[in-house]
């Protein structure tokens, strides 16, 4: 790659919204699955998220509960897959030169917000993978059985507790990140933007 160009490779921008995308999806289900009764009849079908558009289908009755936590799950393996992958990407290629317009404080903020997204990006789905594994149900990729669970209520706990503020500690981060692009974009209107667009 051409390491004077600004913007970053087809690679890096595809996994960069591949993966906010799926994040975002995930705080939604997560808001959503919370608040489904515990007592739920079990059923083979489930209309995803009630919009009637997709019915998914589960090779064994299941609640309506059980169904998205499940889903929360193998989506939260797929994403932490994709994290490793992109680190994997960004550590074994060079990223591109930030604009010369930034001032020195706003390359050590880019950095240090950069380096924070990716540990909380790491630390959201980990914790989750070691909570279920401490729960009852353990873990289950896509109806594939993963890891038994090991039943410990109190770590089980503790990592339930972690796995919800590290969340909102990264929303918070997101959101911040966003605004950042927001200012790039309507004040000082240069090409951050561009950097990670693939036009």
């Amino acid at each position: 790659m051409n390491q004077t160009s600004t913007r970053y490779s087809k690679t890096a921008i595809i996994l960069h919204w591949l993966i906010a995308f799926l994040i975002f999806g995930m705080f939604a289900l997560g808001w959503f699955m919370t608040e489904l009764p515990k007592d739920g009849a079990k059923e083979l079908g489930h209309d995803l998220f009630n919009l009637g558009i997709y019915s998914w289908q589960t090779v064994d009755a299941v609640s309506p509960r059980n169904f998205y936590f499940n889903l929360h799950k193998s989506l939260g393996i797929t994403i932490l897959a994709l994290i490793a992958l992109r680190i994997v990407w960004r550590i074994t290629h060079r990223p591109p030169a930030m604009l010369s317009s930034y001032k020195a404080w706003e390359k050590k903020l880019a950095n240090g917000t950069h380096h924070l997204l990716y540990t909380l990006m790491t630390a959201v789905p980990l914790t989750g993978l070691i909570m279920a594994i401490y729960g009852k149900y353990g873990v289950k990729w896509f109806g594939i059985e993963i890891l038994s669970g090991m039943d410990s209520k109190p770590v089980r706990d503790f990592f339930e507790g972690a796995h919800e503020f590290i969340g909102i500690f990264l929303l918070v981060v997101i959101g911040l990140h966003f605004a950042g692009a927001l200012k790039h974009k309507l004040i000082d209107k240069d090409g951050t933007l561009k950097r990670m667009s693939l036009h």
